[in-house]
Protein backbone atom coordinates (compact mmCIF):
# COMPACT_ATOMS: atom_id res chain seq x y z
CA UNK A 1 0.00 0.00 0.00
CA UNK A 2 1.17 3.14 -0.85
CA UNK A 3 2.96 5.21 2.16
CA UNK A 4 0.70 7.57 4.28
CA UNK A 5 2.24 10.92 4.23
CA UNK A 6 1.19 13.30 6.47
CA UNK A 7 3.98 15.94 6.65
CA UNK A 8 3.35 19.41 5.92
CA UNK A 9 3.90 20.25 2.13
CA UNK A 10 6.99 21.71 0.58
CA UNK A 11 7.78 25.16 0.91
CA UNK A 12 7.78 26.38 -3.00
CA UNK A 13 11.01 28.83 -3.07
CA UNK A 14 9.71 31.27 -5.43
CA UNK A 15 6.02 31.90 -3.43
CA UNK A 16 7.48 31.75 0.14
CA UNK A 17 10.51 33.21 -0.08
CA UNK A 18 11.17 36.79 1.18
CA UNK A 19 12.94 38.25 -1.38
CA UNK A 20 13.16 41.85 0.53
CA UNK A 21 15.14 39.68 3.14
CA UNK A 22 17.52 38.27 1.32
CA UNK A 23 18.14 41.56 -0.53
CA UNK A 24 18.68 42.97 2.55
CA UNK A 25 21.44 40.69 3.55
CA UNK A 26 22.95 40.85 -0.27
CA UNK A 27 23.49 44.66 0.72
CA UNK A 28 25.09 43.43 3.99
CA UNK A 29 27.58 41.74 1.52
CA UNK A 30 28.45 44.55 -0.53
CA UNK A 31 30.46 47.68 0.06
CA UNK A 32 28.74 49.69 2.80
CA UNK A 33 25.98 52.01 1.52
CA UNK A 34 26.29 55.19 0.32
CA UNK A 35 26.22 58.48 2.13
CA UNK A 36 26.19 62.27 0.82
CA UNK A 37 29.63 62.68 1.18
CA UNK A 38 30.70 60.43 -1.40
CA UNK A 39 28.62 61.74 -3.68
CA UNK A 40 28.93 65.70 -2.91
CA UNK A 41 32.61 64.66 -3.63
CA UNK A 42 32.02 63.01 -7.10
CA UNK A 43 29.29 65.52 -8.20
CA UNK A 44 31.83 68.29 -9.89
CA UNK A 45 32.56 64.60 -12.31
CA UNK A 46 29.12 64.73 -13.70
CA UNK A 47 27.89 66.65 -16.18
CA UNK A 48 24.63 66.97 -17.85
CA UNK A 49 25.60 68.98 -20.77
CA UNK A 50 25.47 66.43 -23.46
CA UNK A 51 22.12 65.18 -22.25
CA UNK A 52 19.96 63.85 -24.26
CA UNK A 53 22.07 60.82 -24.53
CA UNK A 54 21.03 57.03 -25.75
CA UNK A 55 20.66 56.14 -22.33
CA UNK A 56 18.50 59.00 -21.11
CA UNK A 57 16.46 59.21 -24.34
CA UNK A 58 15.76 55.20 -24.22
CA UNK A 59 14.73 56.17 -20.76
CA UNK A 60 12.12 58.53 -21.76
CA UNK A 61 10.85 56.66 -24.47
CA UNK A 62 10.54 53.47 -22.33
CA UNK A 63 9.01 55.93 -19.82
CA UNK A 64 5.93 57.31 -22.12
CA UNK A 65 5.53 60.11 -20.03
CA UNK A 66 2.77 61.98 -21.18
CA UNK A 67 2.29 65.87 -21.93
CA UNK A 68 1.68 68.21 -19.33
CA UNK A 69 2.20 65.49 -16.70
CA UNK A 70 4.41 66.17 -13.70
CA UNK A 71 6.92 63.89 -12.66
CA UNK A 72 8.82 63.29 -9.08
CA UNK A 73 12.63 62.35 -9.93
CA UNK A 74 14.32 60.41 -6.54
CA UNK A 75 17.95 59.94 -6.68
CA UNK A 76 17.76 62.71 -9.61
CA UNK A 77 21.61 63.71 -8.99
CA UNK A 78 22.92 66.07 -11.35
CA UNK A 79 19.78 65.69 -13.92
CA UNK A 80 20.54 63.53 -17.07
CA UNK A 81 16.42 63.38 -16.72
CA UNK A 82 14.97 66.26 -14.66
CA UNK A 83 16.83 68.57 -17.15
CA UNK A 84 15.59 67.36 -19.93
CA UNK A 85 11.74 67.01 -18.70
CA UNK A 86 12.00 70.29 -17.50
CA UNK A 87 13.10 71.35 -20.71
CA UNK A 88 9.72 69.88 -22.30
CA UNK A 89 7.93 71.77 -19.95
CA UNK A 90 7.38 68.97 -16.99
CA UNK A 91 6.46 70.32 -13.84
CA UNK A 92 9.34 68.29 -11.83
CA UNK A 93 10.34 67.62 -7.99
CA UNK A 94 13.97 66.72 -8.31
CA UNK A 95 15.14 65.26 -5.04
CA UNK A 96 18.77 63.38 -4.05
CA UNK A 97 20.71 63.60 -0.58
CA UNK A 98 23.84 64.58 -2.68
CA UNK A 99 24.23 69.10 -1.34
CA UNK A 100 27.11 68.65 -4.35
CA UNK A 101 24.23 66.96 -7.10
CA UNK A 102 22.11 69.51 -6.44
CA UNK A 103 24.30 72.00 -6.50
CA UNK A 104 25.95 70.54 -10.02
CA UNK A 105 21.83 70.15 -11.60
CA UNK A 106 21.15 74.02 -10.31
CA UNK A 107 23.61 75.19 -12.28
CA UNK A 108 22.72 73.02 -15.53
CA UNK A 109 19.21 74.34 -14.57
CA UNK A 110 20.16 78.13 -14.62
CA UNK A 111 21.97 77.59 -18.34
CA UNK A 112 19.36 76.15 -19.90
CA UNK A 113 16.96 78.85 -18.47
CA UNK A 114 14.70 76.05 -16.43
CA UNK A 115 12.39 77.30 -14.09
CA UNK A 116 9.94 73.94 -14.28
CA UNK A 117 12.13 72.11 -11.87
CA UNK A 118 11.83 71.86 -7.71
CA UNK A 119 14.48 70.69 -5.81
CA UNK A 120 14.98 68.97 -2.79
CA UNK A 121 17.56 67.76 -0.73
CA UNK A 122 16.18 64.32 0.69
CA UNK A 123 17.30 60.77 0.90
CA UNK A 124 15.32 57.45 0.67
CA UNK A 125 15.07 56.97 4.03
CA UNK A 126 13.55 60.10 4.93
CA UNK A 127 10.17 61.46 6.26
CA UNK A 128 9.00 62.41 2.66
CA UNK A 129 5.80 64.63 3.33
CA UNK A 130 7.97 66.67 5.84
CA UNK A 131 9.58 67.75 2.80
CA UNK A 132 5.95 68.38 0.20
CA UNK A 133 6.54 64.72 -1.12
CA UNK A 134 2.84 63.40 -0.31
CA UNK A 135 1.40 60.55 -1.68
CA UNK A 136 -0.50 60.91 -5.08
CA UNK A 137 1.83 64.40 -5.78
CA UNK A 138 2.90 63.57 -9.38
CA UNK A 139 1.58 62.09 -12.09
CA UNK A 140 4.98 59.66 -12.62
CA UNK A 141 7.59 59.07 -10.51
CA UNK A 142 11.16 57.79 -11.75
CA UNK A 143 14.32 56.75 -10.09
CA UNK A 144 17.18 56.31 -12.45
CA UNK A 145 20.11 53.99 -11.31
CA UNK A 146 19.49 55.29 -8.15
CA UNK A 147 17.61 52.57 -6.02
CA UNK A 148 20.97 51.26 -3.98
CA UNK A 149 18.98 51.26 -0.92
CA UNK A 150 19.02 48.87 2.40
CA UNK A 151 15.44 48.27 1.87
CA UNK A 152 14.28 47.81 -1.77
CA UNK A 153 10.64 46.69 -0.59
CA UNK A 154 10.21 50.41 1.41
CA UNK A 155 11.79 51.98 -1.60
CA UNK A 156 9.52 51.05 -4.42
CA UNK A 157 6.45 51.03 -2.34
CA UNK A 158 7.29 54.76 -1.34
CA UNK A 159 7.91 55.59 -5.25
CA UNK A 160 4.31 53.70 -6.11
CA UNK A 161 2.56 56.16 -2.92
CA UNK A 162 3.93 59.24 -4.71
CA UNK A 163 2.95 57.98 -8.07
CA UNK A 164 -1.01 58.61 -9.68
CA UNK A 165 -0.79 56.85 -13.07
CA UNK A 166 2.91 55.21 -13.24
CA UNK A 167 6.33 54.09 -11.21
CA UNK A 168 9.86 53.87 -13.86
CA UNK A 169 12.63 52.82 -12.32
CA UNK A 170 16.54 51.50 -13.75
CA UNK A 171 18.31 48.78 -11.61
CA UNK A 172 21.30 46.60 -12.38
CA UNK A 173 20.83 43.11 -13.92
CA UNK A 174 24.87 42.47 -12.95
CA UNK A 175 28.29 44.58 -14.00
CA UNK A 176 27.41 47.90 -12.84
CA UNK A 177 29.33 51.31 -12.85
CA UNK A 178 31.62 50.23 -10.12
CA UNK A 179 31.93 46.82 -10.79
CA UNK A 180 33.14 45.14 -13.78
CA UNK A 181 31.82 41.44 -14.01
CA UNK A 182 33.98 40.46 -16.79
CA UNK A 183 37.30 41.04 -15.07
CA UNK A 184 35.79 39.63 -11.88
CA UNK A 185 35.46 35.97 -13.84
CA UNK A 186 38.55 36.55 -15.68
CA UNK A 187 40.44 36.50 -12.64
CA UNK A 188 39.11 33.95 -10.75
CA UNK A 189 36.96 35.56 -8.34
CA UNK A 190 33.10 35.70 -7.32
CA UNK A 191 31.52 38.67 -6.45
CA UNK A 192 27.94 39.32 -4.88
CA UNK A 193 26.50 41.11 -7.53
CA UNK A 194 23.31 39.80 -7.53
CA UNK A 195 20.65 40.98 -10.18
CA UNK A 196 18.86 43.75 -8.53
CA UNK A 197 16.11 43.52 -11.21
CA UNK A 198 14.92 40.26 -10.04
CA UNK A 199 14.69 41.02 -6.50
CA UNK A 200 12.57 44.62 -7.44
CA UNK A 201 10.42 42.31 -10.05
CA UNK A 202 9.63 39.90 -7.46
CA UNK A 203 9.04 42.06 -4.62
CA UNK A 204 6.59 44.58 -6.96
CA UNK A 205 4.70 41.08 -7.99
CA UNK A 206 4.22 39.09 -4.61
CA UNK A 207 2.63 43.26 -3.70
CA UNK A 208 -0.20 42.65 -6.91
CA UNK A 209 1.92 45.26 -9.25
CA UNK A 210 2.50 43.81 -13.06
CA UNK A 211 5.85 45.33 -13.79
CA UNK A 212 6.71 45.35 -17.32
CA UNK A 213 10.98 44.89 -18.24
CA UNK A 214 12.99 46.63 -20.89
CA UNK A 215 16.32 46.71 -20.81
CA UNK A 216 19.23 49.67 -22.17
CA UNK A 217 22.11 48.95 -22.73
CA UNK A 218 24.81 51.74 -21.57
CA UNK A 219 28.70 51.54 -22.86
CA UNK A 220 31.60 53.06 -20.51
CA UNK A 221 35.07 53.62 -21.92
CA UNK A 222 37.24 53.47 -18.85
CA UNK A 223 40.98 54.63 -19.52
CA UNK A 224 44.25 55.15 -17.74
CA UNK A 225 47.47 57.46 -17.60
CA UNK A 226 49.30 54.35 -16.93
CA UNK A 227 49.64 50.28 -16.42
CA UNK A 228 49.91 50.90 -12.82
CA UNK A 229 46.71 53.18 -13.14
CA UNK A 230 44.82 50.54 -14.54
CA UNK A 231 46.21 47.80 -12.10
CA UNK A 232 45.26 50.13 -9.15
CA UNK A 233 41.56 50.84 -10.07
CA UNK A 234 40.49 47.52 -11.21
CA UNK A 235 42.62 45.81 -7.94
CA UNK A 236 39.94 48.55 -5.69
CA UNK A 237 37.04 47.64 -7.92
CA UNK A 238 37.95 43.87 -6.93
CA UNK A 239 38.71 44.28 -3.91
CA UNK A 240 35.18 46.12 -3.04
CA UNK A 241 33.04 43.75 -5.13
CA UNK A 242 34.41 40.46 -3.47
CA UNK A 243 36.07 41.39 0.12
CA UNK A 244 33.10 40.20 2.27
CA UNK A 245 33.26 36.55 0.28
CA UNK A 246 36.73 36.16 -0.98
CA UNK A 247 39.83 35.55 1.73
CA UNK A 248 42.80 37.22 1.76
CA UNK A 249 45.11 34.77 0.03
CA UNK A 250 42.81 34.03 -2.87
CA UNK A 251 42.05 37.60 -3.66
CA UNK A 252 45.98 38.12 -4.07
CA UNK A 253 46.60 35.53 -5.94
CA UNK A 254 43.63 36.62 -8.06
CA UNK A 255 45.08 40.34 -8.02
CA UNK A 256 48.62 38.87 -9.83
CA UNK A 257 46.59 36.98 -12.54
CA UNK A 258 44.86 41.07 -12.94
CA UNK A 259 48.18 41.86 -13.90
CA UNK A 260 48.16 39.14 -16.85
CA UNK A 261 44.81 39.87 -17.79
CA UNK A 262 45.92 43.71 -18.57
CA UNK A 263 48.90 43.07 -20.27
CA UNK A 264 46.17 41.40 -22.79
CA UNK A 265 43.93 44.05 -22.81
CA UNK A 266 45.21 47.16 -22.24
CA UNK A 267 45.70 49.17 -25.51
CA UNK A 268 47.00 52.36 -26.36
CA UNK A 269 43.50 54.85 -26.88
CA UNK A 270 43.35 56.20 -29.70
CA UNK A 271 40.78 59.21 -28.54
CA UNK A 272 43.37 60.34 -25.55
CA UNK A 273 43.08 63.48 -25.07
CA UNK A 274 39.50 64.32 -26.35
CA UNK A 275 36.59 65.12 -23.81
CA UNK A 276 34.89 61.78 -23.05
CA UNK A 277 31.07 62.25 -22.44
CA UNK A 278 31.59 64.41 -19.61
CA UNK A 279 33.41 66.91 -21.08
CA UNK A 280 36.86 64.91 -19.51
CA UNK A 281 40.01 64.19 -21.54
CA UNK A 282 40.40 60.98 -22.12
CA UNK A 283 43.30 59.08 -20.99
CA UNK A 284 46.66 57.25 -23.06
CA UNK A 285 45.03 53.69 -22.79
CA UNK A 286 41.63 51.75 -22.86
CA UNK A 287 40.64 48.46 -22.21
CA UNK A 288 40.50 46.81 -25.27
CA UNK A 289 36.64 46.11 -25.22
CA UNK A 290 34.61 48.70 -23.75
CA UNK A 291 32.31 47.57 -20.74
CA UNK A 292 28.62 47.18 -21.39
CA UNK A 293 26.50 47.80 -17.97
CA UNK A 294 23.05 46.74 -18.87
CA UNK A 295 20.26 48.23 -16.89
CA UNK A 296 17.02 46.40 -16.74
CA UNK A 297 13.84 49.23 -16.78
CA UNK A 298 10.93 48.32 -14.91
CA UNK A 299 7.62 50.14 -15.21
CA UNK A 300 4.30 49.59 -13.41
CA UNK A 301 0.83 51.10 -13.26
CA UNK A 302 -1.25 52.08 -10.78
Amino acid sequence: MPENNTSEPAEFQLTARDWNDEWKRLQQKRRRFDDAGYWDKRAATFSTKDAPNPYVERFLELAGIEPGETVFDMGCGTGALSVPLGKQGHEVVAADFSRGMLDQLRAALDREDVRTVTLKQMSWEDDWPSFGVHPGSADVAIASRSVATADLKDSLLRLTDVARRRVCVTLATGTSPRTDERILNAIGLKSVLGRDYLYAFNILANEGLRPEVAYIDSARTDTFDSSDEAYDALARMANDATAALVGERERAAALVRLRAWLADNLVPNERAGRPDKKGIPEKALRLREPRIVTWAFLAWEK
